[in-house]
């Protein structure tokens, strides 16, 4: 089942610079006037939790194997990025695509009339993947 894109948001016209709406910049010369406008920054993080598909060691190194059809939606292909970026250096997250030359969810047309392939978004984003094909005997 195909996900419904999400509705972009409106750009107001003859918005000041800086506000994120019309009735924001309202709030802020009547109402709120006394009031610091977007200073300060929160930082913040939602926990997850990835059950990666396969695990073994090799090499003194642990491989978490994903196995990959195909992604879905960007949702789910960019939390990849996020778990690359916490796994300690013993660590790699590699994948197995079952048609690596299969087109990203929502990638745009090029001018050659290719998508972008899962394949290049792994090399693009600094993962290992293999097919089934190129699987690494030593691996097995």
């Amino acid at each position: 089942m195909k996900r419904k894109p999400r509705k972009k948001r409106p750009i107001e016209k003859g918005l000041p610079k800086g506000y994120d709406s019309k009735w924001e910049y309202d709030l802020h010369k009547e109402l709120l006037d006394n009031w610091e406008h977007h200073k300060g920054l929160i930082e913040y993080s939602i926990p997850h939790k990835y059950h990666p598909d396969f695990l073994r060691v090799i090499d003194d190194k642990i491989i978490y194997l994903e196995a990959k059809g195909r992604f879905w939606d960007y949702a789910e292909y960019n939390k990849y990025k996020w778990i690359k970026e916490i796994l300690p250096d013993d660590c790699e997250l590699v994948f197995i695509f079952s048609n690596p030359s299969s087109p990203m969810p929502q990638a745009k047309l090029r001018k050659d009339g290719t998508k972008r392939s899962h394949a290049e978004w792994a090399e693009k984003n600094g993962f290992r993947w293999y097919s089934e094909d190129s699987f690494p005997k030593e691996w097995r």
